[in-house]
């Protein structure tokens, strides 16, 4: 009698165990195939979207814990950024972003494209100084950038630059470097201007202004041709 008990009670126990055991067994199996979880409201600081193989792709970050940038898989010099998102490609570069603030000095928004290797070539921007000398401005704005001048170059040069300790050196060289048109030039621009122009604005490849199509403050219309040094030739 008392063996009997004893193997009922064996029996017992191993039903038991049997029974927790696939219990354990359906949750851990439910846990990893659902990998979908949804949250109604979330407060978080900065989010990194990433592919499976770990490489960034966007971040999503306040202005403190905002990412600095990469270029070739590197993070760039540490530097103050503004709130927003940050897009970066599968060669390890920073490619465009928004970002975005205001203050009691004014407000901002600008969406980028960046050039491959090197930096922005069109924003669609916003921008409002507050006070006395109230200014709005915003609009879409296009740049050239040289394919023989990338990003990685400039902050070699920019370095070296830095290191010589001469404020008058260095603006001699990067005098040279937009004349030779490695920095970028301004080549259009459509919106409303600072002054108060709403219309078209485009320059030559060195940035210089040459045509004007716009309707000024004063609902007066304008068509501009600009020469090289800066005088009106036709209007």
């Amino acid at each position: 009698m008392e063996k009997l008990i004893r193997e009922v009670r064996m029996l017992k126990i191993y039903a038991a165990s049997l029974t927790i055991a696939c219990i354990l067994l359906f949750l851990s199996a439910f846990k990893s195939n659902n990998n979908h979880q949804r949250f109604e409201e979330i407060d978080v600081e900065r989010i990194n979207i990433v592919e499976k193989d770990g490489t960034l792709k966007m971040v999503i970050s306040n202005k403190k814990r905002q990412h600095p940038g990469l270029l070739n898989n590197k993070p760039l010099k540490s530097r103050e950024r503004e709130a927003g998102l940050i897009f970066f490609n599968s060669l390890g570069d920073e490619c465009g972003g928004l970002i975005y603030d205001s203050d009691e000095k004014g407000s901002g928004m600008v969406y980028s494209v960046d050039q491959r290797k090197t930096d922005q070539i069109m924003q669609l921007q916003y921008s409002e100084v507050t006070g006395a000398d109230k200014k709005r401005a915003y609009g879409l704005k296009l740049w050239d950038r040289p394919h023989n001048f990338p990003l990685e170059i400039m902050i070699r040069f920019d370095d070296s630059l830095q290191k010589l300790n001469d404020p008058a050196a260095v603006k001699r060289a990067y005098t040279k470097l937009r004349e030779e048109g490695k920095l970028g030039n301004e080549r259009f621009f459509a919106g409303k201007a600072a002054n108060g122009d709403v219309g078209l604005f485009i320059r030559d490849d060195k940035g210089r202004m040459r045509l004007k199509i716009y309707v000024d403050k004063n609902n007066q219309t304008h068509i501009e041709n600009v020469d090289e040094n800066g005088q009106l030739t036709r209007q």
